[in-house]
């Protein structure tokens, strides 16, 4: 049964039950999928994009600023819900993470 792949195991087990009229446990246990993995929903792709963006403004409009910061004001003064590890992983991905310091950049300016 693990000759196809998670998802597409999940596909079939949704195709029984909407299909077969198949219970969903019954389906799942079949194709050997968790109801877990049967049930999940992929977040928004848009709310990431704004993350991003909101991520880009801040760390381009308070140099200074790292994570912690960054979050926290999205988190207290703007109010969005996100956990951190979600908003790290996109500041991560941005490669925020990886700006020059202000002691660095005074040492050896561009150009």
């Amino acid at each position: 049964m693990r000759a196809f792949a998670v998802g597409h195991r999940c596909e079939m087990a949704k195709t029984a039950v909407e299909r077969r009229g198949v219970g969903i446990a019954l389906a799942c246990r079949a194709f050997g999928v968790s109801e877990t993995c049967y049930r999940y929903g992929p977040k928004l792709r848009v709310e990431n994009e704004e993350i991003a963006d909101l991520l880009t403004g801040l760390t381009g409009a308070r140099k200074t600023w790292g994570f912690g910061l960054c979050f926290l004001h999205l988190r207290n003064v703007k109010g969005h819900p996100w956990n951190h590890k979600r908003v790290y992983r996109i500041y991560c991905e941005l490669e925020l993470n990886l700006r020059p310091s202000r002691d660095i950049a005074a040492q050896y300016p561009a150009g």
